[in-house]
């Protein structure tokens, strides 16, 4: 690592953030709407986003800064066991072509904003929905602080920020102003400002892996080098060379599953979703998202030119930016750079104001404010998206970013617990609203309970998210376990609340919601108070 500032990196860093920032501001002006004091203007882009602006914010969304540096840094540290991203990712798309375009439509049908809406909604039940809400906003919290981990990252490689000055000022100044410019577009454009934005995002993030993966190799020899050289350093490690050993395979297998079924149950993912336009556009992004999992997998070969070309952190985070720092020419850097911290700024703020709309709409205006006019649920929104990445900046500037990244995991187990609850809801009424509630704490408690107990090298408790499955023997995602222990409290609770005739709730839905389309007569895009609290 460089012992001083990288002058020429930093230079063409900067130029990239400030021109990414003049379009988060002017974002606030494309597509401008005449009423923009609503949550479906500042929190869904007005609904009016066309196939490739959803598909640019879709993958700015989900393919992180954290993707960025966190899977190839697992190739470098574990080897092919690491690759699980790439096909859960591939299994996720068939899944969710089967639902989103019914989320879409019948949020669009009702003025759903959030998951919580249409979990409301559909059950009548404010207590699940929520669960639902807690749960998001939880599991979106440290999802937050990781995109700023991801800055921080290239920040210290750069010779900027981190190390070990006693300032703490200096030290994380530059994190800071990325915060606080991240904060203040995100405030004044919503969602308009990362839909802009991401759109620069992609296009670097493209451009550097398709020159790193030509470019890198020409300079250690091929890929023959490069995997000898990774085949050695796990085989030297005891970990049997680049494939994983048998004993792993459950690992592998149902973290992948596990984590295809979480990764739409994410706010923000919903909040991309609704922001388009029309039905089709969803359904169309379904069948062309895969073309990011390829980028994938040759990001994923990153962690082994890592090693072949002797890169030596003591932080794994920090070895894909290491790698770009000794390859490239310092200019080229600097595009790597700005391309991993473009790739914070995109999902930090989708991340934030969809744990805003959450707050706004199924805490505040179910719990607090039931008679909140749009323009004041707006307002509430845009500070508790302030809220949220303060909160996320004191995490990272506070604690080990291990504790970041273990609270991640925590997060994925958890926000798999909403599943019945959301996808369940869009194809059957079957499952009663108190046998969900109760399914989602059986399942929260459980996978809590079973990641305190995982331990690390370097963590006590929550060290890990795999853990023994009961009654099988073999190591396995403790998100899948704690899902499979929820639906079947699901369903065993379903059966003796019915037999009980316990009350069911009114649903708000009719059939014909699930596949209604923009241009379909009777759609509503914002139901007024009164309309939308009529069945609670």
């Amino acid at each position: 690592m460089n012992d001083g500032v990288n002058g020429v990196a930093l230079g063409v860093f900067i130029f990239f953030f400030l021109a990414v920032t003049a379009m988060g501001f002017l974002a606030a002006r494309w597509r401008r709407a005449a009423d923009e004091h609503t949550l479906d203007e500042w929190g869904l882009g007005g609904r009016s986003f066309g196939t490739w602006v959803t598909w640019f914010l879709l993958g700015g969304d989900l393919y992180t800064a954290y993707t960025f540096v966190a899977v190839p840094a697992a190739i470098y540290a574990a080897g092919a066991a690491g690759f699980f991203a790439v096909p859960y990712t591939i299994l996720v798309y068939p899944l969710i072509f089967t639902f989103l375009p019914r989320l879409w439509s019948v949020s669009h049908r009702h003025g759903y904003v959030t998951t919580s809406d249409f979990v409301r909604g559909r059950f009548g039940s404010k207590g699940l929905s929520l669960a639902v809400a807690v749960t998001g906003i939880l599991a979106t919290m440290p999802y937050i602080a990781l995109q700023l981990v991801g800055i921080q990252a290239v920040l210290d490689v750069m010779g900027v920020g981190g190390g070990d000055s006693t300032n703490w000022f200096v030290k994380d100044l530059p994190l800071l102003i990325a915060f606080g410019v991240l904060a203040a577009y995100t405030y004044s454009s919503g969602l308009r400002a990362p839909a802009l934005i991401a759109f620069v995002k992609d296009t670097l993030i493209y451009i550097v892996i398709a020159v790193a993966i030509i470019y890198i190799p020409i300079k250690l020899g091929g890929f023959d080098e490069i995997f000898k050289a990774a085949s050695a350093k796990y085989t030297a490690a005891g970990a049997g060379g680049i494939v994983p050993a048998e004993a792993g395979q459950w690992t592998y297998a149902t973290l992948a599953l596990g984590s295809a079924l979480a990764l739409f149950m994410y706010p923000h993912s919903v909040t991309a979703t609704l922001s388009g336009r029309s039905r089709e556009v969803i359904r169309r992004n379904t069948t062309i998202l895969p073309l990011y999992s390829l980028m994938l997998g040759l990001l994923a070969l990153l962690g082994f030119m890592a090693i072949a070309a002797g890169v030596k952190v003591t932080n794994g985070q920090l070895a894909i930016p290491q790698l770009f720092e000794n390859m490239f020419p310092d200019w080229f850097a600097g595009v790597a750079f700005a391309a991993i911290g473009i790739g914070a700024l995109v999902p930090a703020a989708i991340m934030s104001i969809a744990a805003a709309n959450l707050f706004t709409r199924n805490i505040y205006k179910d719990f607090i404010n039931p008679a909140a006019t749009p323009r004041q649920e707006t307002q509430v929104s845009k500070l508790v998206s302030l809220l949220v990445k303060v909160g996320a900046l004191v995490f990272v500037l506070t604690m080990d970013k291990t504790v970041a990244i273990n609270f991640q995991l925590l997060g994925g187990i958890w926000i798999l617990q909403t599943f019945p609850s959301l996808v369940g809801g869009l194809f059957t009424r079957w499952f009663h609203r108190w046998a969900l509630l109760g399914g989602w704490a059986v399942g929260m408690l459980y996978g809590t309970i079973a990641a305190y107990g995982v331990a690390s090298p370097t963590q006590k408790h929550f060290g890990g998210s795999s853990k023994e499955i009961p009654g099988i023997g073999e190591i396995g995602y403790i998100g899948l376990t704690a899902f499979v222990l929820n639906v079947t409290v699901t369903v065993v609770l379903t059966f003796a609340l019915r037999a009980l005739k316990a009350p069911e709730g009114v649903d708000e839905t009719s059939p014909g919601d699930y596949t209604a389309d923009a241009g379909d007569p009777n759609v509503e895009t914002e139901l007024p108070p009164a309309t939308a609290d009529a069945s609670h």
